[in-house]
C-alpha cells in the first residue's frame, strides 16, 4: 500500500498518519472530558468501567505536539534567519490562547503545553539529538515513578522531537511490522501492569497506574498505525483527517459548544452519561462536517491560520489557490 502525504500550508508534505492520530485523540479527549467541561471541572455521573479515560489522550497529544514542534523547526531552519524566534512566537501565542480558553474550561491543557514548551522544547533545539533522546528517557522514567505531571508532558515532547530528528516521524505509517511488534510489546507490558495493579489492592503505587495508562496509549497508537496499512485506511482518513488538520479549532470550539449546551441550554450533560455521550457525538459530527467543508477552500482551520500568522509574523494566504 503506497504511503500518501498531503501538502501542508508551509509546503512540507503533511503526514496523513499524524492527522489520523490527532483526530482520533481529539475525539477521545472530548468524550472523556465533556462532563467536566459542562460543569466547570466536576462530573456528577460516575463513569462505568471501560469508559473513556480522561488521562488517555494526554500522552498521545503530547507526543504529537513534540513531533509537530520539531517539524516546524525543520521548516523554520530553512526559511528564517532566527528559527528559535519563530518557535518562541508560536509558543507565546499558544500560551495566550490557552489562558483565554481557561475562562471557559479551567482544565484546558494548552497553557501547560506552552509553558512546558518554553521551558523544555525550545532550549532542546540547541541540543544534539542523542541528548534529546536521553533526556526524554530520563524525564519519562522520573515522571512514571512520580505518577505523571508536567515532567511526563516534557518527556513525551522530547520523545516526539527525537522521533523527528532521527527520521522516524517521516516514516510513520509506512510499515506494518514495526507498529505491530511494538504494539504487542506495549500490550504485554500493559497486561503485566494491570496484573500488578490488581494485586496491589487499594494501596497500589501511583506509578503502576501511570505506567498502565502510558502503555495503553501506546497500544492505541500502534493499533491505529497498523489499521492504516489495511483497507480501513480510507475510512480512518475520511473520519479523522479533517478533525486532525483542524485540531486546535475543534478543541476550542468544542468547549464553547459544550458550555452553551450545558450552562445556557440546560442540557444535563454532567448528570447523565447518556446525554454526555450524545452531546459529544453531536459536537463531533458538526465539527467533522464543518472541517470537511472548510478544508475544501482553505489551507487550514481559522484558529490554525491565526496561530500561523503569529508564528511567522506575516499574514498567510487564507484560501487554497483556485485552478
Amino acid at each position: 500500500m503506497p504511503y500518501e502525504k498531503h501538502a501542508s500550508s508551509s509546503g512540507r508534505p503533511r503526514i496523513t498518519a499524524l492527522d489520523v492520530l490527532r483526530g482520533f485523540t481529539l475525539c477521545e479527549i472530548l468524550l472523556a472530558n465533556i462532563q467536566l467541561m459542562a460543569n466547570g471541572g466536576s462530573a456528577v455521573a460516575a463513569q462505568p468501567m471501560g469508559a473513556w479515560d480522561p488521562w488517555l489522550g494526554l500522552p498521545i497529544f503530547s507526543l504529537l505536539f513534540g513531533i509537530g514542534f520539531s517539524l516546524l523547526l525543520d521548516s523554520a531552519a530553512s526559511r528564517a534567519p532566527r528559527p528559535w524566534l519563530v518557535l518562541l512566537r508560536r509558543l507565546v501565542a499558544l500560551l495566550a490562547i490557552g489562558l483565554v480558553h481557561m475562562l471557559l474550561w479551567p482544565g484546558e491543557i494548552l497553557h501547560t503545553y506552552a509553558a512546558v514548551g518554553l521551558l523544555v522544547l525550545l532550549p532542546s533545539t540547541w541540543l544534539p539529538r542523542w541528548a534529546v533522546a536521553g533526556l526524554s528517557a530520563a524525564l519519562l522514567a522520573v515522571a512514571v515513578i512520580g505518577g505523571g505531571g508536567p515532567l511526563l508532558i516534557a518527556g513525551l515532547f522530547l520523545l516526539g522531537s527525537a522521533l523527528v530528528r532521527y527520521g522516524v516521524a517521516d516514516k510513520i505509517g509506512t510499515s506494518t511490522r514495526g507498529p505491530l511488534l511494538l504494539g504487542l510489546a506495549f500490550a504485554a507490558g500493559l497486561a503485566a501492569a494491570l496484573w500488578a495493579r490488581a494485586g496491589a489492592g487499594p494501596n497500589q503505587p501511583a506509578f503502576i497506574t501511570t505506567l498502565a495508562d502510558l502503555l495503553l496509549a501506546g497500544v492505541y497508537v500502534c493499533a491505529l498505525l497498523v489499521l492504516l496499512r489495511t483497507p480501513l485506511r480510507a475510512v480512518l482518513e475520511l473520519v479523522f483527517v479533517p478533525l486532525g488538520r483542524m485540531a486546535l479549532t475543534c478543541y476550542l470550539t468544542a468547549t464553547l459548544l459544550v458550555v452553551v449546551a450545558g450552562r445556557l441550554l440546560g442540557l444535563p450533560i454532567g448528570q447523565s452519561l447518556t446525554v454526555a455521550y450524545l452531546a459529544a457525538g453531536a459536537v463531533l459530527a458538526a465539527q467533522w462536517l464543518f472541517c470537511t467543508l472548510w478544508l475544501r477552500r482553505h489551507r487550514q482551520g481559522p484558529v490554525e491560520w491565526a496561530w500561523r500568522w503569529a508564528t511567522w509574523a506575516r499574514r498567510p494566504a487564507p484560501r487554497l489557490p483556485t485552478s
